[in-house]
């Protein structure tokens, strides 16, 4: 049972949960009419090893009332279109660097894409995603790619690596379908690149994760929405001592390391590629 002077307020820890989620106003996009809410767990967020992971758990935490519920909701979907703008990160944004190939890298490689294949084309019709308990990212909102997540194979990525179970399916959506394009694999905070390297070669693909996040103080939020922000994945905090002389609540690593495959492509660059998965 966790010392209870140690555990935030409820606004606290909400304005912490808001804010870990919530970046990019800017970009925000209005949702589409009459559409249902799906999760609202961020892809690869509610997973072992994350920050926040059991903040609904935490004493005098109840999300229980719908305001909550709702902003909640609404955080993270700021924090999903923030995601389409990986490449203008900068210090927010760390990814592992390529490394030059080793003997066996290549047919390493080659193994996870066939089995990323292997367990995506079943999924060709989403209603078999959905059937096997994956759950549509915020489906009300326009996205470039939308994620289905499994919270189950979420937790199987954070122990060992399967390629046949990937934490996330990625779905371009046309009319009222969706057409599935690639998967997401998620791995914990705490591996070293050299772990990363064993579950897919370094010499391949490169991971990410999302870094030096500061919160702004009780009283500043609106700062975020304002044209070169202090805080946030835009913000430019990006450092314990500017974070707190700033009076923000600075974390080191947000989410958990992240990597994009598509195993429909034709060459090894658009399987792996880059800029495909930050634009994703």
């Amino acid at each position: 049972m966790p010392n209870r002077s140690l555990v935030p307020n409820r606004m606290t820890v909400l304005v912490t949960a808001l804010f870990l989620l919530s970046v990019a106003w800017s970009q925000t996009q209005p949702a589409q009419p009459g559409a249902q809410s799906g999760s609202s767990n961020m892809p690869g967020m509610n997973m072992p090893d994350h920050d926040m992971s059991n903040m609904k758990d935490m004493p005098g935490m109840d999300m229980g009332k719908d305001t909550d519920k709702d902003a909640n909701s609404e955080a993270s979907a700021h924090a999903m279109h923030s995601m389409e703008g990986h490449m203008d990160m900068g210090p927010h944004m760390k990814m592992t660097a390529l490394r030059a190939p080793k003997p066996g890298d290549a047919e390493r490689a080659r193994q996870v894409v066939e089995a990323a294949r292997r367990a995506s084309e079943k999924y060709t019709d989403f209603h078999a995603a959905l059937a096997d308990g994956f759950k549509i990212f915020h489906p009300e909102i326009p996205q470039k790619v939308y994620h289905f997540t499994s919270l189950k194979y979420g937790w199987e990525n954070a122990r060992n690596f399967n390629p046949e179970h990937p934490t996330s399916l990625l779905y371009e959506k046309h009319g009222d379908d969706y057409k599935l394009v690639g998967v997401m694999y998620t791995a914990p905070k705490r591996l070293t690149e050299e772990q990363l390297d064993e579950r897919v070669p370094l010499s391949v693909a490169q991971w990410h994760e999302h870094v030096n996040f500061c919160i702004p103080p009780l009283g500043h939020f609106k700062e975020m929405r304002e044209p070169n922000p202090q805080f946030g994945f835009k913000g430019s905090i990006a450092t314990q001592e500017a974070c707190d002389a700033a009076g923000g609540t600075f974390f080191p690593v947000v989410f958990n390391w992240m990597v994009h495959v598509y195993p429909f492509e034709k060459d090894q660059a658009s399987i792996w590629s880059v800029e495909r998965q930050h634009a994703d």
